[in-house]
């Protein structure tokens, strides 16, 4: 029997109808949830995510800051920027496209934010609290994927989880909220390094790749039954097709965990959308606050 496709794009779409109430709510008090959104450059794949950020936005009724900035600004100017928008009352999430051009220090300007509107939860801060487990904005993908796992009723508590992906984005901070008290799942981390990946991937009852590494996952590696949750996006070319020609996958190789597993997320509509979800909702929890 073939898994399940899990339909991230619906879920999503639950979720900001919920988060769209709360807009609305807020804004009766006379309060626009704002998220600021920084671009460096022009690089393709990041002027569509940001795209994606400000329709998700308009959609849902909440007002979107949109700051373009040269390739070759100066980080001091960059941090200005941030410093700018750290101080006005009426942005309540700053979010910096990564990456960032190499003259740039990511580290330094994720730093520079205001951890009262880091609502993608980089800064330093933010995952500090986050594995103190003190309360504070989740990291969207993370959230997102916990999100998923929840609305299908897929039993986390007790059961083994295989992380496959160790990035302080959604690998590590995914592991950390999964064993926590609150999902009390057992996890084990892994990553591209780990030796013989296969043998700790065919004991997960829910396996998450996260390395950015394309059919990495192959059918033979997972538990049958198991819940797959693929969040990596990468670029093949497609086959027999023309040269330039590229599809997008994920880590996993799909159509063999059909096969093999019992729910398994599609690259795209599987995690992307879940991920936009839960940024908007960040924003609007850090204008409740405000509110507060």
């Amino acid at each position: 029997m073939a898994a399940i496709i899990i339909d991230g794009k619906g879920i999503a779409a639950k979720v900001k109808e919920e988060i769209r109430d709360r807009v609305n709510r807020i804004k009766e008090q006379g309060i626009i949830p704002c998220l600021a959104v920084i671009l460096v450059g022009e690089e393709v794949a990041s002027v569509s995510y940001v795209r994606g950020k400000q329709k998700a936005l308009a959609d849902l009724g909440m007002d979107g800051r949109d700051i373009r900035l040269p390739f070759n600004v100066s980080q001091e100017e960059l941090i200005l920027n941030i410093a700018s928008l750290n101080a006005d009352s009426k942005v309540h999430g700053i979010l910096v496209q990564l990456p960032l051009p190499l003259h740039m220090d990511e580290e330094q300007v994720i730093n520079a934010i205001d951890p009262s509107k880091d609502v993608d939860c980089f800064h330093n801060v933010s995952l500090g609290k986050l594995v103190r487990g003190q309360s504070g904005f989740l990291p969207c993908t993370p959230q997102g994927i916990l999100v998923l796992l929840t609305e299908l009723g897929i039993q986390v508590s007790g059961s083994h989880v295989v992380v496959v992906g160790r990035s302080n984005i959604v690998g590590k901070p995914l592991a950390v909220l999964l064993a926590s008290r609150d999902f009390n799942a057992t996890v084990t981390l892994c990553h591209t390094g780990t030796k013989e990946l296969s043998y700790y991937t065919r004991q997960a009852d829910i396996l998450i790749a996260a390395a950015g590494k394309p059919a990495l996952i192959k059918g033979d590696m997972i538990k049958k039954g198991a819940a797959v949750i693929d969040v990596g996006v990468s670029e093949v070319p497609h086959k027999g097709t023309a040269t330039g020609k590229h599809r997008l996958v994920g880590d996993v190789v799909f159509e063999e965990a059909l096969e093999i597993a019992g729910w398994v997320t599609p690259v795209p509509g599987g995690v992307g959308p879940m991920t936009i979800a839960m940024l908007m909702k960040n924003v609007v929890e850090a204008a409740e606050r405000n509110e507060e």
